[in-house]
């Protein structure tokens, strides 16, 4: 019975309620629901009430009504929970993968979670778990580029065959140049990372200069012959040639794979190999810098040294990159090439065909 804010029990029901407060095998939740009843019954206020039992104001009101519309029953059982929700018909998962694949959102190019949860009248989370199962990411795009080159077969089955199957007394280098790579400078100090918080850097910077670096990496090894230049016309790609060529043993061939920059067929190139017999150069298909394994190792060295470098001068960056050589060449590690050119020819038709297909 409601006495104003107040409980009344009977004798029964407060014997029970105390019983079970002061039991040592009763589940806690009795325990603190029996704790709230008996205290409003006793004439504490609701303050008293969520400082005695640790629970919330509105706890202590629903088990307060709970047990005065049920009476002890009430405080026994919890009470029912809506059932789970039933899960989307075929139909409109359907709509929503054909909306993603096929439609675009009005003034957009890509669908996000919240635009096609809209449109679809259904909820975000549904979005997430229709795209997650038909591996669908609209957030994303992947780059490509299909070479036109009409020796790109025979191009990719004589470099693949230097990768898998080098031949014997001779060394495969592949050689390039990172040309451009600013020595950049903040215009203000950045603050260092910390436990909570990323480091810091100005989104602006100051440009002091450029340089180039020419590589040649040896693909059995992984060791790296580098330099840096200022330029990279065929002057400097003859100096490079001269310093693979002292960095390297006489008793020993060769082969480089290079790509089709200009400098590499100039007369002066041209007669300069005429005279060194052990060279050989191995031209890569145009539009594929990806079989050149130099260019990994160009971006290993851009994400770990230079890109959130601070450089005052092109020879802080010079510095830095002879460094980086220096420490990778202590400890080298070669690339492993899998791919067998059968298996590259088959994966560049496919993606002709699909863009046959489309368009």
């Amino acid at each position: 019975m409601r006495n104003g804010s107040c409980v009344w029990l009977s004798p029964k029901d407060r014997a029970r309620l105390e019983g079970w407060v002061a039991g040592r095998n009763t589940p806690q939740k009795l325990v603190w629901r029996a704790r709230i009843v008996l205290m409003w019954a006793d004439g504490a206020g609701v303050t008293a009430i969520t400082r005695a039992t640790g629970k919330t104001k509105r706890t202590a009101y629903r088990w307060r009504e709970r047990y005065l519309e049920r009476g002890i029953a009430g405080l026994e059982r919890d009470a029912s929970r809506p059932g789970r929700k039933l899960p989307l018909d075929a139909a409109t998962i359907a709509r929503a993968v054909h909306m993603t694949l096929h439609d675009k959102p009005p003034a957009g190019t890509h669908w996000s979670v919240r635009k096609l949860a809209k449109a679809v009248a259904i909820s975000p989370s549904s979005v997430q778990r229709i795209w997650a199962a038909h591996g669908l990411k609209p957030h994303l795009t992947k780059t490509f580029k299909l070479s036109n080159d009409k020796r790109f077969v025979e191009k990719v089955q004589d470099i693949v065959g230097l990768y898998l199957d080098p031949p014997d007394k001779a060394l495969v280098l592949c050689v390039d140049e990172k040309s451009q790579i600013q020595a950049l400078d903040r215009t203000q100090p950045g603050l260092p990372m910390k436990k909570g918080r990323a480091g810091t850097m100005t989104h602006d910077y100051k440009r002091n200069g450029t340089t180039t670096l020419f590589a040649a990496l040896d693909v059995a090894t992984g060791r790296v012959i580098g330099a840096c230049m200022k330029r990279h016309r065929h002057q400097e790609f003859l100096r490079f040639l001269r310093t693979i060529d002292r960095n390297t043993a006489k008793d020993l061939g060769l082969h480089l794979v290079v790509d089709n920059y200009a400098t590499r067929k100039h007369p002066k190139v041209k007669a300069w190999l005429k005279r060194h017999p052990r060279f050989h150069l191995h031209f890569t298909p145009t539009s594929a810098s990806w079989i050149n394994q130099v260019e990994r190792f160009f971006g290993l060295i851009t994400e770990d040294a230079i890109r959130r470098g601070v450089f005052r001068s092109v020879t802080d960056l010079n510095a830095a990159i002879e460094h980086y050589l220096e420490h990778h060449n202590a400890d080298p590690k070669p690339f492993v090439w899998t791919a067998s050119a059968p298996d590259i020819l088959k994966k560049v038709a496919r993606g002709r065909q699909a863009l046959e297909s489309v368009h």
